[in-house]
């Protein structure tokens, strides 16, 4: 073993750790010294989502000790910045295993340091918590989850006082006081309980008011209420509020997939408890064949991811991937707003620069100003806060499945997108259609775009540096061609450049540093390459268009681009 590598392996077995870790730090040594290496050869570090990790021993893993020294870092930061005032904070957890461990424990730390804590009495939805920090008037707050990570995960996200997700300088500055702590010794572990207040029915009462408020047509749902639900909450924590929220709005036939209905961190029923992955929706979209459903819709384990299902023009069942729900979802407030009257010319959506080109094209000839941020609904929150009283936000979406509705949260929320989803299906059936025969007729209007993602996971401790070579090999030798189609642009929001490769013109991108490098292709194609905050993966976004001249050559159309987009794939040896 790398001798720095051990040396915090021997710091953890002589230091104040508990017994029970000592325990599992010998089992390592004696039974699997590479997991052990695994578990200290680095620190968790806070990403584009704070820390997340896979539970256990270890600096590099998610266990107490990371979790009260982060949280240790985040208290001091949190009383640097609002000093002289009483600093609050509201903490959540997801259904994981450990979640509501890390929660108490977080908050223990929190309080142990003269923090006000709000914590949740037992499990709620993410958005909830971002929700609660506006209404209870925090400075912060944190909730523990791994979102969609596999059940071998945890994690937990820091927030700020506008209830978004810390963004700069806040973040890096959060980051340097967790380094500053060396040790254990230096967490204030306890003593400060009378600190915490325990948060939970008069929270979910305001916040299922906010998400009401949303709804535009209420008299619609009023004729359609028999719309025929069927909803999945993949075990978390999506069944505490979704179901009463459905019932709020006026639904009176909604299904809970009863297989998927118990919160349980084991996730016992999938492989990844993401409603991204046809597999997590299967059980749903086998009991909405069953009873002929409408829509099905899912939500992951803290529940600000949403994927829904709905019957295509031959009644077959189609799961919608994140850019098409969230074209849908953006065109729909857009022309209901609209036609309501309550449109306005300051109205904005907000996108981020991977999500689909379709909904900047509706935006425009709808005469609302769109626009574009980095990956993450921190970055949608902070443009929120920049134009807030200057114009009003409308809806904010990213093509992870994630939609935020309304500015009263600042994260991604599948409560209220369930909500509206399923107002949006009776708006259709309204009229003696479905979203899907919706979407296809945005196609012909403004353009057939097709989008396709690919993740390539390179684990260990190789796997960064392997992703850091891939990404500076594009930078320097960025391909002439893709598919046969010249490369015009390099956008690189690293170096915040983008340059014409044809005429070696370069301009700004005013954009915060990251690190993305996104292809222009002479066919209007678009192929982005964005290394994970959180995970060792990097993902690479493709999106191609064209025309669709009437919805019965729609799949001639489909399959068109879908080869093109296989090529691209094909040709940049990705597969």
């Amino acid at each position: 073993m790398d001798a720095a590598i051990q040396e915090k392996v021997d710091l953890w077995l002589k230091g104040n750790y508990d017994q029970a870790t000592k325990d599992e730090i010998a089992r390592l040594q004696k039974e699997n010294p590479n997991e052990l290496t695994e578990s200290f050869y680095r620190s968790l570090e806070f990403g584009t989502g704070g820390l997340r990790g896979i539970m256990g021993v270890g600096t590099n893993r998610m266990n107490k000790y990371t979790v009260g020294m982060a949280t240790q870092g985040y208290a001091n930061y949190l009383k640097a910045s609002f000093p002289n005032q009483e600093v609050r904070v509201a903490i959540a957890h997801d259904s994981r295993n450990n979640s509501r461990f890390f929660a108490e424990t977080t908050a223990n730390v929190f309080a142990a340091n003269g923090i006000k804590v709000f914590l949740f009495q037992s499990l709620r939805p993410t958005p909830e918590l971002s929700f609660a920090i506006r209404h209870l008037h925090c400075q912060g707050g944190v909730v523990c989850t791994a979102s969609h990570n596999p059940k071998e995960y945890n994690g937990y996200k820091a927030y700020w006082d506008d209830g978004g997700q810390l963004v700069p300088p806040h973040d890096k500055n959060v980051i340097k006081e967790v380094e500053k702590i060396a040790s254990v010794d230096e967490v204030k572990w306890g003593g400060g309980e009378s600190n915490i207040t325990m948060i939970g029915a008069a929270i979910d009462e305001a916040y299922i008011g906010m998400v009401r408020s949303l709804s535009v047509y209420p008299e619609v749902i009023e004729r359609q209420h028999n719309l025929r639900i069927v909803y999945t909450p993949i075990h978390g924590t999506g069944i505490k509020l979704v179901p009463e929220v459905l019932q709020r709005f006026g639904f009176t036939n909604v299904h809970v997939v009863d297989e998927q209905a118990t919160p349980d961190g084991n996730f016992p029923t999938v492989v990844y408890p993401n409603p991204e992955e046809s597999e997590a929706m299967s059980i749903g979209l086998k009991k909405a064949q069953q009873i002929d459903a409408d829509i099905l819709l899912g939500t992951d384990p803290d529940a600000d991811r949403v994927g829904i299902g709905v019957k295509d023009k031959k009644g077959q069942w189609v799961l919608m991937n994140g850019n098409q729900t969230a074209v849908l979802a953006f065109n729909y407030m857009i022309e209901a707003r609209k036609a309501k009257g309550v449109a306005g010319p300051t109205d904005m959506v907000v996108k981020t620069i991977v999500t689909t080109e379709l909904i900047d094209e509706i935006a425009r000839r709808s005469g609302v100003k769109c626009y574009n941020v980095l990956t993450g609904f921190k970055y949608i929150a902070e443009l929120i806060k920049e134009k807030e009283g200057s114009e009003n936000y409308v809806i904010g979406g990213e093509e992870s499945y994630g939609l935020m509705i309304g500015s009263q949260i600042r994260d991604k929320d599948a409560v209220s997108a369930v909500a509206l989803l399923c107002e949006m299906a009776a708006y259709e059936k309204d009229k003696g259609r479905s979203l899907y025969d919706k979407l296809i007729d945005l196609y012909v209007e403004y353009g057939f775009y097709k989008e396709s993602l690919i993740s390539i996971t390179k684990k260990g401790m190789n796997g960064q540096k392997e992703i850091a070579d891939m990404m500076s090999a594009y930078r320097s030798q960025p391909p002439a061609q893709i598919n046969g189609s010249a490369v015009v642009q390099l956008l690189d929001y690293e170096l915040r450049v983008g340059k014409n490769l044809q005429t070696g013109e370069s301009w700004p991108i005013s954009l915060p540093k990251s690190n993305v490098l996104q292809f222009i292709l002479a066919d209007g194609s678009k192929i982005s390459a964005r290394p994970s905050g959180t995970e060792p993966k990097i993902k690479f976004y493709f999106s191609v268009n064209g025309k669709l001249a009437n919805p019965g050559e729609f799949d001639k159309a489909n399959a068109e681009l879908g080869a093109r987009i296989d090529g691209i794939i094909k040709d940049m040896k990705l597969k």
